[in-house]
């Protein structure tokens, strides 16, 4: 191999390698950006996540507890039978609302 071979391959290995580097550099300042974004995010989400669970347990206060017995009716209204006193044991057809057992079982007692 003659000097002038050995000098061009040299000098394309060159140019290559810097390439290579330039490339290399680039993906490092993505990753890096990548990676600050994410951890951004991140704390955005747990922020939220600590939010919801706030206003979750405001609005778990505000509402009213059932007692057992309510439970128990709001449980069989679920399952579809009336628990008013008009229907009681029937089902509800296509899972309909029943104001008449909404109110019995969420309803107001002094």
């Amino acid at each position: 191999m003659d000097n002038q071979n050995l000098y061009d391959e040299l000098k394309e290995m060159d140019t290559q390698l810097n390439a290579s580097a330039k490339n290399f550099s680039h993906l490092h300042e993505s990753l890096i950006s990548l990676m600050e974004k994410n951890a951004e995010l991140e704390i955005e989400n747990q922020h939220l996540r600590d939010r919801i669970n706030e206003i979750t347990e405001k609005m778990d206060n505000n509402s009213p507890r059932l007692s057992k017995s309510r439970k128990n009716l709001e449980k069989l209204y679920n399952e579809g039978f009336h628990v008013c006193s008009s229907y009681y044991g029937k089902r509800r057809e296509n899972g309909e609302d029943c104001i008449f057992c909404t109110d019995i079982i969420y309803g107001k007692r002094d």
